[in-house]
């Protein structure tokens, strides 16, 4: 990917752009929670010849830190924006994990510039089926992205899928880590507190692709159906694989995704 920064409105963002064929809608992804650009590369890859954009959120990677919170809400205005200046009217749209939220809204905030819309590993927010405790008491801290030897061992637990099969694809997985700063991962985690998509899902009027984990801790399978259900347009497609099954599966995942979205 190319990585640039980007001044929208007085925010930096630093965007990275897999370069593709023009005469598609490009891809656009919002990123898991704490997550920079470079760990969703494994998937891009994968895209057949499709154009890529991924940014990292306020506070994450190379992106400073807002000077107020933000909601998906904000946080979907400020794509609409960043795409303005890309010169993109429409795009496809995909969220992974914490990404969901954005990408759920921005389908609802800017419905005519979304055409397909891909939901990994997601579910519908605040009213979702939510993780074991031990799992959610892991995530309520960045700890992970800063400590390789914690990551290590806590992985399987909180991801599941290949992570617990094999471990050393963790070491592999860290080597993209950019991590930035705590605030960064608060402010998402105060982004999405108390969000949620369920009142209005049956209003979403674009085709969805929702992919879930049979193996995910985080976020159980059962939020993939809920989604599916909701959404007019959606079929659920599952993986036998964990959390993070877009990287671990990539080739897999990559072709589910450009048979939807061709």
């Amino acid at each position: 990917m190319q990585v640039s920064l980007h001044d929208v409105d007085g925010q930096v963002l630093r965007v990275g752009i897999r370069a593709g064929d023009k005469a598609l809608p490009p891809l656009l992804l919002f990123n898991g929670i704490g997550a920079n650009v470079e760990l969703v590369e494994p998937f891009v890859d994968a895209l057949d010849g499709r154009e890529a954009i991924v940014f990292d959120v306020p506070g994450v990677g190379g992106s400073p830190a807002p000077a107020l919170p933000y909601r998906p809400r904000t946080l979907a205005g400020l794509t609409a924006r960043l795409l303005d200046q890309l010169g993109h009217r429409e795009v496809d749209v995909l969220g992974v994990s914490w990404g969901g939220a954005p990408a759920q809204q921005f389908a609802l905030q800017y419905g005519p510039r979304c055409r397909r819309l891909v939901l990994a590993a997601t579910s519908p927010g605040h009213f979702m089926v939510p993780a074991k405790p031990s799992v959610l008491l892991r995530m309520m801290s960045p700890r992970r992205y800063r400590d390789r030897a914690y990551m290590e061992r806590v992985a399987g637990d909180i991801y599941g899928g290949a992570f617990r099969r094999s471990p050393e694809l963790v070491r592999h997985h860290l080597r993209h880590v950019r991590w930035s700063s705590d605030l960064g991962y608060y402010l998402q985690l105060l982004a999405v507190a108390g969000w949620s998509s369920l009142p209005w899902l049956p209003f979403l009027a674009q085709p969805a692709l929702v992919m879930a984990g049979t193996d995910d801790p985080l976020v159980p399978a059962v939020n993939g159906r809920i989604l599916a259900g909701l959404i007019p347009k959606a079929r659920l497609v599952t993986l036998d694989d964990g959390h993070l099954f877009l990287i671990t599966s990539a080739a897999e995942a990559g072709a589910m995704v450009c048979d939807f979205l061709g």
